[in-house]
């Protein structure tokens, strides 16, 4: 891929995809909604039950991207420094020197965050919201394209922590791997008798190819009645009776972007109802705090933003050109 503007992001997503396809079997729709996630500059959460593939998603985005990658197992007596480094007083010089910690590299696997503090997963938000890490009152900007991929059990499981709402909303997405159909799984069986594919999985791309697909991106049309649209799904989701915290600006900034990623996906220059549909579930129902008596009665985010798909008018599709 190219950096002229306007270069086509399909044959740098499609290197991507069938990369990531020789590590997960039928797994293309998630790895599909991830990347678009990572081309709209955000972080991705996935939620899943063990052993479903969060990891190996992680693993293989990262070295199909040419990205560094750094991995930190979330545990209970994690500490912040351990995440983003600390300062450490050099005696020969008489100063303090910064040692960076594992989050200055590409790709971040954040795994099973929800086992860690919520101080420790706190120390998080200054570099998914800003990029850069202050320690001692000094800033240390991070790499450039720089993504979090945090995996997390359901809360149910035990020895979890609730993820906070400010945690929650620097996530662009949350996706669900979800398991194998049986076919799948057999064919799975079959490609890991031998070598794990992960370990000779080579780049297809790199991050200066990212960066310029991130660029292509941002500069996808959004119609206003799009952009209206959008924000009236996130609106919708605030006045919803069962719904305590909805989602807020930031939401909306997220249903546009990963519309936009998708439209760009698909070769095209401007963006559809169907890609702001197809974003909003990953994109609001993590953002959403149910009511305690709906979540007594069993109702689920995911069903929430179901009903405010069907309860939002769509608008009339954009006439645009075919990348």
């Amino acid at each position: 891929m190219t950096n002229e503007a306007g270069s086509p992001v399909q044959p740098f997503a499609r290197r991507i995809l069938d990369n990531v396809a020789r590590v997960l079997v039928g797994k293309e729709d998630v790895t599909r909604l991830a990347l678009a996630g990572i081309l709209a500059g955000g972080h991705l959460l996935l939620e899943d039950a063990p052993g479903t593939g969060k990891t190996m998603l992680a693993r293989a985005l990262a070295v199909s991207l040419g990205l560094g990658f750094r991995r930190v197992q979330f545990t209970p007596d994690l500490l912040p420094s351990d995440v983003t480094g600390v300062s450490v007083y050099r005696p020969a010089r008489g100063e303090f020197e910064f040692v960076p910690g594992p989050i200055f590299t590409g790709l971040l696997l954040a795994d099973e965050i929800n086992r860690a503090t919520p101080k420790t997963q706190s120390a998080l938000l200054e570099a998914m919201g800003e990029g850069q890490v202050t320690e001692s009152g000094v800033t240390h900007v991070l790499p450039k394209p720089f993504v979090v991929v945090a995996t997390q059990n359901p809360v149910e499981h035990e020895g979890t922590y609730r993820l906070p709402e400010a945690q929650l909303d620097r996530f662009l997405l949350k996706l669900s791997v979800g398991y194998p159909t049986l076919e799948e799984e057999v064919r799975m069986l079959a490609r890991l008798q031998g070598d794990h594919p992960i370990e000779t999985l080579g780049a297809v791309a790199t991050p200066a190819d990212l960066l310029a697909a991130q660029g292509v991106v941002r500069r996808v049309r959004v119609s206003d009645d799009l952009r209206r649209y959008a924000a009236a799904l996130s609106a919708r989701t605030r006045a919803h009776g069962q719904v305590a915290l909805g989602g807020g600006p930031r939401a909306s900034l997220a249903l546009q972007g990963v519309a936009q990623a998708l439209a760009a996906l698909s070769g095209r220059d401007f963006v559809l109802p169907d890609d702001v549909k197809a974003a909003a579930p990953g994109v609001l129902a993590h953002r959403l705090s149910l009511r305690v008596e709906a979540r007594l009665a069993g109702v689920r985010a995911e069903e929430i933003v179901a009903d405010v798909l069907r309860q939002e008018p769509v608008p009339a599709e954009p006439v645009g050109r075919i990348l």
